[in-house]
């Protein structure tokens, strides 16, 4: 199905089009450009995308969008990434269906794909969704670019780690619904405090369209200064949270056989009865947002409690891998390596907690914390001691203040990277095991998860 046209690229962006043609998908990554692609040559300070045309063409692209002369079929413009945020702005305009925005410091990308698995589990409806975890200020635009014009549904995720960004950011998405999964110490390095965090996540109200919807935690001690910056900008403030007197809460919990949590949850006037397939107190509550949100865009909630009960673990957020230790057998691996916030590993330490056998954590470090890094790693202590962790991996510099807390409670080795964290990992992993793996991004933990489970590092 066609997406774009040359004729309307160069509609949207002011551009001159160098010929017809026609593209169903959208990319400014040279390597994830595909057949009949749209290829969008940014340029930024360490690289320049017009580098990479004759790459992209010869993976399939149809057309680009460039500021330079090229041979390819192109839309010239001054400026590509003004265009490409151009191209995002026609792209809503066109929609005529529900726009969801998505943000907050903890579970915003899993509560995203719980959302867009329940809103496009109805065979009459269409949903569109951001991919990844395309949410600054290049993701965005292009989540946004790659929206087909019939989407019933679009859920598209917003994430920010200064001030001011989300207020750009939604003005481009426009939503009629704005949730914020939860606020916690993330990006603490550019802020001064929690509040101000509350704060930035707020500017996500700001955009809401006419009428719209605004989601907040009610269990979040910042949920009175959220429903304050909602107030201007929504025609409706919506609750969610585990406690009672939320909009949106549970009236009964019981452990579900699988692992997950069978939830009554009183919706508005309604009640739902869900089983939320994925373990932990954090899925909960992302569960009660996603019926939040299905409920204010009049979605099937039957439907989404079918999305709630089938959905599976993310890679990166939470999908267990079995993986076979040095000496045979299996052990169980929770795949949290995508990113880590104190509040995020205190979540998933929870869930270990709960699993059979041996635990075994491999903790990688919490970046961008500021200041409080040194308090927020020691912190960590107590949850890793009550998750019953018998011997921990500890990885990066500023896990040192962790290894200094654990010191004489628990084995455990203290390691500067992942490629050595591998290499301990392997050696202390037994059958049986339950290991928690979970640090920020950058520390590279996906490629030891991808070494355990026997793929390349």
């Amino acid at each position: 199905m066609t997406l774009w046209t040359a004729a309307a690229i160069a509609a949207a962006t002011g551009g001159t089009a160098s010929q017809d043609f026609a593209v169903t998908g959208v990319a400014f990554d040279s390597r994830e450009v595909g057949p009949d692609d749209l290829f969008v040559a940014l340029t930024g300070e360490t690289t320049d995308g017009h580098r990479f045309l004759d790459q992209a063409f010869a993976q399939g692209a149809a057309g680009a969008i460039v500021s330079q002369d090229t041979t390819h079929p192109h839309v010239r413009v001054a400026d590509t990434f003004a265009a490409l945020e151009d191209l995002a702005r026609a792209a809503r305009a066109r929609v005529a269906g529900r726009v969801i925005g998505v943000t907050g410091s903890v579970g915003k990308t899993s509560t995203k794909e719980a959302l867009f698995a329940a809103l496009d589990r109805s065979p009459a409806k269409r949903a569109h969704r951001s991919v990844k975890s395309y949410n600054n200020h290049t993701g965005v635009p292009l989540s946004l670019s790659r929206m087909p014009a019939d989407s019933d549904y679009a859920v598209l995720e917003m994430g920010m780690n200064h001030a001011g960004e989300l207020a750009h950011l939604t003005t481009l998405v426009r939503p009629h619904v704005a949730l914020i999964t939860a606020i916690a110490p993330a990006h603490t390095e550019f802020f001064p405090d929690e509040g101000a965090i509350a704060d930035a996540k707020g500017e996500i109200f700001q955009g809401l369209e006419p009428g719209g919807v605004a989601i907040v935690p009610f269990d979040s001690p910042h949920r009175d200064r959220l429903i304050a910056a909602a107030r201007p900008y929504a025609a409706r403030i919506v609750t969610f949270g585990i406690r009672e007197g939320a909009d949106v809460h549970p009236i009964e919990m019981a452990a579900a056989p699988s692992g997950g949590t069978f939830v009554t949850a009183r919706v508005g006037t309604r009640e739902v009865s869900v089983t939320v397939a994925q373990p932990g107190a954090h899925w909960v509550s992302n569960a009660l947002a996603v019926l939040a949100v299905a409920d204010a865009v009049d979605a099937d909630l039957a439907l989404a409690g079918l999305a709630l009960a089938e959905l599976g673990g993310l890679p990166g957020r939470g999908a267990q891998i079995a993986i076979t230790p040095a000496g045979g057998g299996a052990a169980t691996l929770i795949d949290e390596s995508y990113n880590a916030n104190p509040a995020s590993m205190r979540a998933t330490l929870a869930v270990l907690a709960q699993m059979p056998g041996r635990h075994v954590a491999i903790l990688g470090e919490m970046r961008e914390l500021g200041e409080a890094s040194p308090a927020y790693h020691a912190d960590l202590a107590v949850p890793v001691i009550d998750a019953r962790v018998e011997t921990a991996v500890l990885v990066g510099e500023a896990m040192r203040d962790l290894a200094r807390a654990l010191e004489g409670r628990i084995e455990f080795v203290h390691v500067p990277d992942a490629a050595a964290a591998l290499d301990k990992a392997r050696a202390v992993i037994r059958p049986g095991d339950a290991v928690l793996v979970k640090g920020s991004n950058g520390v590279g933990l996906a490629r030891l998860v991808a070494g355990l489970a026997g793929g390349k590092t």
